[in-house]
């Protein structure tokens, strides 16, 4: 494998999981970047959300301001259209035939690191962090480690890099990312993730719940608001940065 320079890309959605990333990548590697995709999903306020969060970041945490570089956004347009899902479609979210919820991707998480892979080539970045999560998650196959490892032996195969996929929510419930997100940035993180991000599928930014924006009834932010009170009935407790 060819060596890379140290450095990390997150996948940066500007949601809860994935700002928790950006911090945990912000305490561990000296130079970090952000990608986000535009992918034609319903929910495309949160590629705004995404920057009011980096902007946040940088006026409230000055040591992670430092290692924080570029924001990268790619055009995955087209594959949202081939995708054809709730998130991507006006269409019912709901349980499909195939056991799957009707907001599945098929592949997004794939496609994703796939790109982010080559950006990460280009700019010389070992790690890519990725929020996906296994133990409080929404039955999507491609969150999964299991499959995380298999692309991730195929990424260094066809690339002939030593890239690293590395999901630090991938065994945590939504109660303990919030309790990592205060282990990280303490108060400040927590409401940075109840103020600016976003989750909601449906893409509603009209109410500001105790957890966060969002219509309270899509499964991402029921979610979201167990995660949430689940946190507060163990009395907010932190989980090591």
């Amino acid at each position: 494998m060819k060596p890379m320079n140290q450095g990390a890309l997150v996948l940066f959605s500007g949601g809860q999981d994935s700002t928790a990333c950006l911090a945990w990548a912000l305490e561990r590697h000296a130079r970090v970047e952000t990608v986000g995709f535009d992918y034609g999903q319903r929910h495309g306020v949160e590629m705004q959300a995404r920057q009011a969060v980096r902007a946040r970041l940088v006026h409230e945490f000055p040591d992670w301001a430092a290692r924080l570089g570029e924001d990268h956004v790619l055009d995955l347009r087209g594959f949202g259209a081939v995708a054809d899902s709730a998130l991507t479609a006006d269409r019912a979210i709901e349980i499909t035939d195939r056991g799957l919820p009707s907001t599945f991707v098929p592949g997004r998480n794939l496609v994703f690191f796939i790109y982010a892979a080559a950006l990460a080539d280009r700019r010389g970045l070992t790690a890519l962090v990725g929020g996906m999560c296994e133990t409080d998650f929404s039955g999507y196959p491609d969150c999964r480690r299991e499959t995380l490892d298999a692309l991730q032996q195929a990424l260094r195969l066809g690339m002939e890099r030593d890239l690293i996929l590395e999901t630090p929510l991938m065994a945590l419930t939504k109660a303990q990312t919030w309790g990592l997100a205060k282990g990280l940035g303490g108060e400040r993180l927590v409401a940075i993730t109840i103020e600016e991000t976003h989750t909601c599928y449906r893409g509603d930014r009209g109410t500001l719940h105790p957890w966060g924006y969002g219509c309270g009834a899509c499964p991402a932010c029921e979610l979201r608001q167990r995660g949430f009170e689940g946190w507060l009935g163990d009395g907010r407790p932190e989980l090591a940065a």
